[in-house]
């Protein structure tokens, strides 16, 4: 029984550094961590701010505006479903080989899509084949980001240490807003120094064609890291005990299917009113309140800077007065903000819209900035990447998938945004409900976080 541990070489990163502070090693894991997740959440809501204001347009040329933008939402939403596919295929492997070669291989998926939707033909050009092209290319994103949260998330958490997790393992969470800022503000100024018939024509590519730049500065990042110390240490136990080991979905179904329900449940309110709030209210801005493309990209801009910096302070404060409480006062600020929300936008004011959107942000960083420790901490080490990410990308089919469709389906047979709110609720109830049922996990120690 002792062979194979000593035919396996030693970790290459103990868990404690031989010289210096461990704290410079502990910043580099998360700014990598938090630049990959940026150029990755970028190619993710790029791809749904231009469904928003593009390919309704550019994809579905002969449909009415309204049909266009749902059709267009059809494609955003046909790349949730890749997602749990990816979050089993990458969650499998994280949990056999490590996390970090995993989060390259993620990084890669999705630069490349997002590289080939700029190259992508128009519905003029070559017909139905062009929206067929465009939803492929979705699913690669949605695979590729199944796989990635759950690896950028436990290689920080798993690098850092209990007193401080909440706040180490929120700052990959800023790479969502971060993303959205960065996509948001590149399509900006490209409306704000083209015309509309440049912009239709070929300006809309640029921010896909940029993600090939970005894919390279992220993998020069991302392979400086060292890979998670814990997952090593239980790799080398396993290999010690000589035993073999279930599947990790097999694992993770028997000892954790609670903690997965939980995780699914606190996703649905989280999801449901981001994609709402920073996705769909471009297209309700746009095409019903009347606003310019502009005034409404810049509102998600300067809200999304807003949130970024708000997600480190909500991760902190879940260190100090635990998970569930930061958690339950974002769920249910935003299932009641979401009828004030509306009704801001409708005013056409852009300080109105900026409000709206900025305390949606609000309410949805205190859920979103304690979720990468939370999730963490449910799971043990050997099947934590296949648990986290099961029961996050799992819950995103369910809710952020169907989000923007849902909302643009209810306001074009109702004509109104109350529906829309109520949804909203519903999903802050659910919500609610899981995480409240839930153990605090505040505080425990993940290596000992066995099932």
């Amino acid at each position: 029984m002792t062979a194979p541990a000593q035919a396996t070489p030693p970790p290459p990163t103990p868990p404690t550094p031989v010289k210096g502070d461990p704290m410079p090693r502990l910043w580099r894991v998360v700014g990598a961590s938090l630049i990959g997740t940026t150029i990755e959440w970028y190619d993710y809501f790029l791809y749904g701010t231009a469904a928003a204001l593009v390919f309704g347009k550019v994809f579905f040329p002969h449909s009415d505006p309204l049909t266009g933008t749902l059709l267009s939402f059809l494609t955003y939403a046909i790349g949730f479903a890749a997602r749990p596919v990816g979050a089993l295929v990458f969650g499998h492997f994280g949990d056999r080989i490590g996390r970090k070669k995993l989060l390259v291989v993620s990084l890669l998926l999705m630069g490349g899509a997002t590289t080939l939707i700029g190259c992508l033909p128009t519905y003029n050009q070559v017909g139905v084949t062009a929206p067929i092209l465009l939803t492929a290319l979705r699913l690669v994103q949605g695979f590729a980001l199944g796989g990635e949260w759950g690896g950028a998330v436990l290689l920080v958490s798993e690098h850092g240490d209990a007193k401080r997790r909440g706040f180490w393992a929120s700052w990959p969470q800023g790479g969502a807003p971060a993303g959205n800022l960065l996509a948001a503000g590149v399509l900006s100024v490209l409306t704000g120094v083209q015309s509309d018939a440049t912009f239709l024509a070929w300006g809309w590519r640029v921010p896909f064609l940029l993600s090939a730049l970005l894919v390279l500065v992220g993998m020069w990042i991302r392979l400086s890291v060292d890979e998670s110390p814990l997952f090593q240490q239980a790799l080398a136990a396993q290999q010690a005990r000589g035993t073999a080991e279930q599947p990790p979905l097999v694992a993770v179904l028997r000892h954790h299917w609670r903690e997965v329900l939980t995780a699914m449940g606190a996703r649905m309110a989280e999801n449901i009113s981001y994609y709402v709030m920073t996705t769909f209210v471009l297209a309700y801005a746009v095409g019903h309140v009347h606003l310019p493309k502009q005034t409404a990209l810049n509102a998600v801009l300067v809200a999304s800077a807003i949130q970024f910096a708000l997600i480190p302070l909500f991760g902190a404060l879940s260190d100090r007065v635990g998970r569930k409480p930061v958690y339950l006062v974002g769920a249910a600020g935003v299932g009641i903000w979401a009828f004030v929300f509306f009704g801001l936008v409708d005013t056409k004011s852009f300080g109105s819209l900026l409000l709206a959107v900025t305390i949606g942000l609000v309410f949805h960083s205190a859920m979103y900035a304690p979720q990468a420790a939370f999730f963490s901490e449910l799971f043990a080490t050997r099947m934590r990447y296949s648990g986290a990410s099961i029961g996050a990308q799992f819950a995103s089919v369910a809710a952020g998938a169907p989000a923007p469709l849902i909302a643009t389906a209810l306001l074009k047979d109702y004509g109104s945004s109350t529906p829309i709110a109520v949804y909203v609720a519903i999903a802050s109830a659910i919500t609610l409900l899981a995480v409240l049922t839930a153990r605090e996990t505040r505080g425990r120690d993940l290596a000992a976080a066995e099932a």
